[in-house]
């Protein structure tokens, strides 16, 4: 079989052109007057009033961060970590806590929410003064990135 020789399994129905006389009667199945019964009719579709009631913002979906920094919680690096392990956002990557970003080992802040009772020292990272505060009083320390 080539092409020429394919033909239709039906045959075409012909489009019905109303109000133009014949069959139909005055009004052509449009019913009476208003928007419906006129020619290039337009109406707002539906959807239209529900996306003008979100608001014009950019993200208003999500807080925008800092590029390339990652937030972690105390309660969430004692968990993973025992006493007198070094946290850097190396072995924060080894331990899954944290991703790579485009590649490249992105920039940690510590905050302070939850306990810690373990011994740990971090490095590299930045540290909220409730952080600092927990880590220190656990027995840890927090050393500053040289940058």
């Amino acid at each position: 079989m080539q092409l020429h020789q394919i033909k239709p399994k039906h045959k075409l129905q012909k489009r019905i052109r109303i109000g133009r006389g014949g069959k139909r009667g005055t009004y052509s199945g449009k019913g009476l007057k208003g928007q419906r019964a006129r020619a290039g009719r337009k109406f707002q579709p539906a959807i239209r009033e529900l996306i003008k009631k979100f608001p014009k913002l950019k993200g208003y979906r999500s807080k925008r961060r800092p590029n390339g920094v990652v937030v972690l919680n105390v309660e969430n690096i004692a968990k993973k970590f025992e006493s007198n392990e070094i946290v850097n956002p190396k072995s924060l990557i080894e331990k899954r806590l944290i991703r790579r970003i485009k590649g490249k080992l992105p920039a940690v802040k510590i905050l302070g929410e939850g306990k810690i009772e373990r011994k740990l020292i971090v490095e590299d990272c930045e540290v909220s003064e409730s952080a600092r505060e927990k880590i220190e009083k656990a027995g840890g320390e927090v050393k500053m990135s040289k940058s």
